[in-house]
């Protein structure tokens, strides 16, 4: 357990140029009962281009009020600046993520992008749009 602790409090570098930042739900077993949990996950690439892990956290649900507790986890750890947030659409994110890091730039993620707009899109031409936007964000180059 100190090896995580360890790990979980490390030091970390100064700049990120993109994190991700998710979370996932996950069913535990607590005083016999199964329940999900949620875990926040937050995802560096660092400037020679790896991607890091640089935290997990876990909580009972997700909400931005607990985002600001993780950026600022980070911001205390070293990381002094982050040009990209991805993230997903949940309410009062991209406040949480400005609150610590004014001068981020907060970007929806691809996938929840495509869920969004997807939604207004009549039945009969999703699966032809699915395609089109799927040949739009795989390009390589803008043409």
């Amino acid at each position: 357990m100190d090896d995580i602790t360890a790990w979980q409090n490390r030091p970390l570098s100064s700049v990120y140029p993109i994190v991700y930042l998710d979370c996932i739900v996950v069913k535990v077993r607590q005083d016999k009962q199964i329940i999900n949990k949620a875990i926040y996950l937050a995802l560096g690439v660092a400037l020679d281009g790896k991607k890091e892990l640089l935290g997990m956290w876990l909580s009972e649900n997700e909400g931005a009020k607990f985002w600001l507790g993780v950026l600022t986890e980070l911001q205390n750890r070293g990381v002094q600046d982050i040009l990209i947030a991805c993230v997903d659409g949940l309410k009062g994110f991209p406040d949480a993520i400005n609150t610590v890091y004014p001068n981020a730039q907060v970007q929806l993620c691809i996938v929840h992008m495509v869920r969004y707009s997807m939604k207004f899109v009549p039945w009969t031409d999703k699966k032809a749009v699915a395609a089109d936007l799927k040949a739009i964000y795989g390009a390589d180059t803008l043409e």
